[in-house]
């Protein structure tokens, strides 16, 4: 039952907010921040972030008019308070579940949501394309870019922060610094200029002083440009070399992004102004909940937990389930024990040290670890630098961000033969994040490279036992494996690496039946897949492919003309992934087998949904033991 008293159950938009008066704001924020920390206790999600940000969304919806006004929230991890404000109260107790909100700003659920984010640095960019959208057709919305200090670290918002400046049309960009001091705080000075700095009257008085100055007959341009050099002076002196005023943008800061009407203050003057500008706030994350502010690194991204226990207090996995490292601890582990013996192992990670398992090797080998940031471009052609000095670099970035890197994959590393080593977590089909974070496309993206080696483990040994092989590689490769804990161990999973050769897990030297050839992730399924083709009476064989590049292919040839049926079983796209490529390989030599390539759905939402549980993702897209197994059969009718 809905509590009538409560403010937050009144909004069903931010025009009910406007109608809320100033002292009712305070209890407005307690009550949303304490319904975040609830659902993500049973849901999981993005804690930190999105506590920090409660009373900068109250100030904004409070100030603008969306969805007319839009507003853009980089990396999108911290839209809670936000989807709370434009009427999804109602909806929110399905938060990241299977057919319920996202945990990210989606287009497809309310016109408030103005453009789809889920990677760092992308806000200023859209908004700014928004922005001049807006200008174009004749409208005055205004655009609003939320962006955070970790996400300014990419490449891409000084792109935008350079041209929104450059074109001089009024995009707003709120710079929610939650970690590290941008711009140094240099006193009531410096606050009563950047404030005075956005008063209408003012920007009024500049406009008609610049067009007079220049009007001056003979030497109006010279004193233009001395007035310009005089303020750019001033402002070296009270604003630090501020540089987003040196790219066209006024500046207003710091302000505390937890005093609402402080915030709503400057927002008003904000609203009226004619020009870009940067507004620098100052936020915790994590803040209102005292585990998350203690430590609001690992209460980032969480998964179910007890509000009053925090995340000490989750219960070990029972014995009886059979549940093993996961494939990210596993990774670490066996880096920092291979760095043990090999000097010239470097780590690197884009903003992930604890989400890529790196923490670890940081802790033991400081002065061979780098994490360059929210910037996998960098990464990547820094690795390469790293790898023509003969250090072995390993960089560590989830499969969903690698696609930010591929023209540097292309042209710096793969091009040159680079020894760099991409391992890349969350692989295949993510849980609870949406679109955005499924890890689908690398197969796709980087098989057709020269010189690429991409490796599938199954379990934790068989990783550790790609690692050591990939390292003494003289080009570059990948290790894909998923967001998920490695199954028990087969006998074959230890067997030595074979170049461009799997291992055969279950065999009968068959000259029939069907051949589950299977990428690592997918192990247990195609074992699941493989005992009820057998209950059924259907003989089949296990083949861990291990190598998606390079592939032995007379090896491959003759598995293909032993089988009436070969099924090529990836956590991948269909298009361009191993599949499409070994029936190719299949039709090319006349192989005898039926191939049956069992992928991914052909869209972003992941077969249908994005939100759901891998194994729930996996039904979907019938890469689930019945769902294989099912599409096995009906190969086996069609040549019957």
């Amino acid at each position: 039952m809905v509590d009538m008293s409560s403010l937050l159950s009144q909004i069903s938009g931010p025009a009910d907010l406007k109608k809320l008066k100033s002292k009712e704001l305070d209890r407005l924020a307690l009550e949303i921040r304490e319904l975040i920390v609830s659902r993500v206790a049973q849901n999981g999600g993005h804690l930190s972030s999105n506590l920090g940000v409660v009373e900068l969304s109250i100030a904004l919806h409070r100030v603008f008019a969306s969805p007319e006004d839009k507003i853009v929230w980089d990396v999108g991890h911290q839209c809670y308070a936000h989807k709370l404000l434009t009427g999804r109260f109602a909806a929110f107790s399905g938060l990241r579940k299977a057919h319920g909100l996202a945990g990210f700003p989606k287009r497809e659920e309310s016109p408030h949501d103005v453009f789809n984010t889920g990677h760092a640095s992308t806000a200023i960019s859209a908004a700014a394309g928004l922005l001049a959208a807006e200008r174009i057709q004749g409208k005055k919305g205004k655009a609003i870019a939320v962006i955070g200090d970790g996400a300014l670290t990419g490449g891409l918002a000084y792109e935008a922060l350079s041209h929104a400046g450059h074109i001089e049309l009024p995009l707003i960009v709120i710079l929610n610094d939650n970690k590290m001091s941008i711009s140094p705080n240099v006193g009531g000075l410096s606050k009563y200029l950047s404030r005075l700095s956005m008063k209408a009257k003012y920007q009024t008085f500049r406009r008609h002083f610049d067009a007079m100055a220049k009007k001056i007959p003979f030497f109006g341009a010279a004193f233009f440009d001395l007035v310009v050099r005089l303020k750019r002076a001033v402002k070296a002196v009270f604003y630090i070399d501020n540089f987003f005023v040196d790219l066209g943008f006024e500046y207003v800061g710091p302000i505390d992004g937890h005093n609402i009407r402080g915030l709503v203050n400057v927002l008003e003057d904000v609203r009226k102004l004619g020009r870009p500008v940067v507004v620098h706030v100052i936020t915790q994350k994590g803040r209102g909940y005292g585990f998350a502010e203690d430590d609001p690194g690992n209460y980032h991204g969480v998964g179910a937990f007890s509000v009053g226990c925090g995340l000490d207090d989750l219960p070990p996995p029972a014995a009886s389930d059979g549940i093993g490292t996961r494939f990210t601890d596993a990774f670490g582990s066996a880096l920092c024990a291979l760095a043990a013996t090999n000097r010239r192992i470097v780590a690197l990670t884009a903003a992930m040290e604890i989400g890529t398992g790196l923490f670890p090797f940081k802790k033991m080998y400081p002065q061979r670890f780098f994490d360059v940031g929210i910037a996998e471009s960098h990464a990547v052609t820094f690795a390469a630098g790293l790898a023509v000095q003969e250090q072995r670099p390993v960089v560590a970035i989830y499969s969903t961000f690698i696609q930010r890197a591929v023209d540097q994959v292309i042209h710096d590393v793969a091009l040159q033969n680079l020894p760099v080593l991409f391992a890349l977590d969350r692989c295949g089909f993510v849980d609870g994040d949406g679109e955005t974070h499924q890890g689908l496309f690398d197969i796709a993206l980087f098989r057709p490279l020269p010189n690429m080696t991409i490796l599938a483990p199954a379990s934790e040994n068989e990783l550790q036992l790609m690692m050591e092989y990939a390292l003494q590689l003289n080009g570059p490769a990948m290790i894909r494996y998923p967001k998920a804990n490695c199954p028990s161990e087969d006998p074959s999973f230890s067997l030595p690496m074979e170049q461009g050769r799997g291992v055969w897990l279950r065999s009968g030297g068959r000259q029939a039946g069907v051949c589950l050839a299977f990428t690592g992730s997918l192990y247990p399924q195609a074992l699941d897949a493989m005992q009820q083709l057998q209950a059924a009476g259907i003989a089949a064989d296990l083949y861990n492919l291990r190598f998606l590049k390079p592939v032995d292919e007379d090896y491959l040839t003759d598995i293909m003309n032993r089988y009436d049926v070969v099924a090529f079983i990836e956590e991948g796209v269909r298009s361009g992934g191993f599949g499409e490529y070994a029936a190719v390989l299949a039709h090319c030599r006349g192989c005898r087998a039926a191939i049956a390539v069992m992928a991914a759905g052909e869209d972003f939402a992941a077969g249908g949904r994005a939100l759901g549980t891998r194994d729930e993702l996996l039904r979907d897209n019938k890469l689930d033991g019945k769902g294989i197994a099912d599409e096995c059969r009906r190969t086996i009718a069609c040549i019957q």
